[in-house]
Order: C-alpha cells, then structure tokens, then sequence
C-alpha cells in the first residue's frame, strides 16, 4: 500500500493562557533514551511529535526522545522488534502482517480514526459514492488493487466495471485527462491540487465502511510488559502534542517547516496538509475519551475489512491498557 509521498513541518507557539505564567525552571532530572519510529519521512503528518519534543513534554517525563524517520526504504517493524524503537508508527493492516509472521507485536494508540485513502477526481466529473467508480478510468498503484476490492466487496460494487490504470503517485494523469480519478491519501495529492489552484473532490473510503486504523502506535508485548511507565510517558506526551496541534495547526506547520530548514517543506503545503489532517484525527469518539482511543465497535470494523484484505486478525491485537493510563493521568 502506498504510504506518502510529502513532507511538511511547523513552529508552534505554547498556547494562550500559559503564556502569561512565569517560567519556571526544570528541575534536572535523568533522561531514559528512547526512540519513536515514525512511519515516513518528516513532515506535518507527525507535527504532535514534534511539538512534544519541543515543549520539552518529554524531557519533564524523564525521556530523550529520537524521531527516526522512515520512508520507502526504513520499515518501522524491524527496529521496533530489535528494540532499537520503543513505539513505531504503524497501520493496522502492516502491524497486522507482520504479526501474522511471528511478530510480538500490539496496537497501544489510533491517531488516526479515519484512514486517510480517499478516491480524488475533478467536479466535472465526480466520484461522490463507490457506486460512481464504474465505468471510470481510476487511476492507482496495481498492489493497492486489494485496497480496491475490499471498498468494492463492502460497497456491492462491480470491480470489473472499473478500469484500472496504472500511474505513479501523482495528480498529472487526473489533471491531464488520463483518468476519471485517483487512489490516493487525502492529505497528499488533492492538497498538491489546491496548492496548483486546482479544485478536487475527495471520496473518503472510511465514510464508506473501509475500516483500517492508520498512523497506528505499536509496541512489543516485551516492552509492554517491562517497560511500561516509558511507554506511559511517551504517549502521554504524544495525546498533548497532538491536542496542541489541534488547537492551532498553522503554528504546528511553521514548526515543522523551520525543525527541518533542510528537506525543502512548503510552509503554504504544510498548513494544509495540517488542517485537512484534523477531522481524520479527531473525532465525536476522541472527545468523550481523549486523543488515539478506539472502542470494541472500531476495532470490529477493523477486523472485517482486514479479513478482506487476506489479514486475519483477532481483536486482541488491540491493547489499550497504556493509553487507559495515559488519559487516567
């Protein structure tokens, strides 16, 4: 499956009322070195981390933080399993195969309770429902044809009525007439469009019962067992990154953009990407229980659309006794 193709980044400022305390100093403290894997390279997808790391959210927990970056040749399950990581950045479905090899492996924290694949298309000619896809030109990677099917098979559509071309991860085919839409994220190539002034619409694949939980946070059953309050520590720090991000996602762009001087992030690109990230993260579900959650019903709806996706998981693969400790705290 196609992970993302644009970096972004963002400064953020500490929010409203905290900044009218006095600074206090920190009391020194030793530093648990830890790393936290993250599922692609740097950009605004991952800006909470960043604002963590920032604020020194983790450095008053007692962590030194390392943001490794992953990207096409740096998959997160090997070093989370060497326990050179200590949390990777996963989805449900790549967690899910690796487990089915042999992986200790169990999910702690959704950050995204929609996933992200979306069909993009032009408003000439829409794809507003997965009934619209047939007798269209979609254009997509041919290993994401399961990604497909499954949206098919929960939908009683005709996947043989659906023409499948193969492009790169790009919007050049839709915008020059190849094809009648894209498979792609929602927070890559219809935001490159809006940059290029193009107006897009965006099918959600989640708004139609494709249920895989992405930018998924995964640990091992050994670093859950022994090293617990490291792992508290972390992800607590993660949920108030991420709500600070919330509350002011240009903030967390401009972070991103001037953490990394050197990759080359659009600030205009990362302010989007940023507040069209929003609504796939946050949820009616995260307000009654707090940022990453998940419930019984989620993880159902997870488990069938893996099923059709050949990944046959059971819902135990779920733990959320840490994030329980995190929201407790």
């Amino acid at each position: 499956m196609i992970r993302r193709p644009m970096t972004r980044r963002g400064v953020l400022a500490a929010g409203g009322a905290a900044l009218a305390l006095p600074a206090l100093p920190r009391l020194a403290r030793a530093q648990s070195p830890v790393t936290l894997q993250l599922s692609w390279l740097h950009s605004v997808q991952f800006a909470g981390s960043y604002i963590a790391q920032e604020r020194g959210l983790w450095a008053d927990a007692g962590l030194d933080v390392s943001l490794n970056p992953g990207g096409p040749n740096a998959p997160v399950e090997p070093p989370v399993i060497s326990g050179d990581a200590l949390v990777g950045i996963s989805a449900a479905d790549y967690t899910a195969a690796a487990v089915e090899q042999g992986a200790p492996f169990k999910i702690l924290m959704v950050a995204m309770q929609k996933n992200p694949f979306v069909i993009a298309s032009l408003p000439g000619n829409p794809v507003d429902a997965p009934a619209d896809l047939q007798g269209k030109r979609l254009g997509m990677a041919l290993a994401n044809r399961p990604v497909l099917e499954a949206l098919c098979t929960l939908n009683d559509v005709d996947i043989d009525a659906i023409e499948m071309v193969p492009t790169q991860y790009s919007a050049a085919p839709l915008l020059n007439g190849e094809v009648d839409c894209l498979l792609c994220w929602e927070t890559d190539l219809p935001v490159a469009m809006a940059i290029q002034g193009v107006e897009s619409r965006t099918m959600l694949m989640a708004d139609f019962d494709y249920s895989v939980h992405s930018q998924t946070y995964i640990a091992t059953e050994d670093s859950i067992a022994n090293r617990r309050d490291e792992l508290v520590a972390l992800l607590r720090g993660e949920v108030q990154g991420w709500d600070a991000y919330r509350a002011d996602t240009d903030a967390a762009a401009a972070l991103t953009v001037e953490t990394f001087p050197d990759l080359g992030l659009d600030l205009e690109t990362q302010e989007l990407q940023a507040q069209r990230q929003v609504p796939l993260m946050f949820s009616d579900l995260t307000e009654a229980n707090g940022f990453g959650w998940w419930t019984d019903d989620t993880v159902a709806a997870n488990v069938e659309t893996l099923a059709l996706l050949g990944r046959s998981v059971t819902p135990d693969l779920w733990d959320r006794s840490i994030l329980e400790e995190v929201h407790a705290g």
